[in-house]
């Protein structure tokens, strides 16, 4: 088995219509699709972000790290939660993820994490 992170990518598009949908019915349609992740005993975490005006940029282009608010880039740039799923394969983290219920013009990009083995064991932070 290997874990792949499952990064949810909002855009325009899907946030103007995800202002349209009642938030009982995605929260219905989301809680579905999270059970059927446990069921099958995949689901290692999720979680949903903050609206990005909310955060906070740390830059450290310059010579001194910058702090300022709200989020980094533009809206195509910005990630709205995430899953991390134990599965047999990409193919399969593939499979889950076409499944999300999704708003369309969203997208899912997805992502192995390696594991501690595969970075050098003779590092003593390792």
């Amino acid at each position: 088995m290997a874990k792949y992170m499952l990064i949810m990518r909002a855009t325009d598009e899907s946030l103007a219509k995800f202002q349209d949908v009642d938030f009982t019915e995605i929260m219905n349609a989301m809680g579905k699709f999270n059970d059927e992740l446990i069921r099958a005993g995949v689901l290692l975490a999720a979680e949903g972000l903050e609206d990005p005006s909310e955060g906070v940029v740390v830059d450290f282009t310059g010579e001194t790290p910058l702090v300022t608010d709200g989020p980094y880039g533009e809206t195509k740039e910005l990630f709205s939660g995430y899953y991390i799923l134990d599965v047999a394969s990409k193919q399969e983290a593939v499979e889950w993820a076409k499944r999300m219920p999704y708003m369309a013009g969203s997208k899912a990009e997805i992502r192995r994490v390696p594991t501690i083995d595969e970075f050098p064991q003779d590092n003593p932070w390792i």
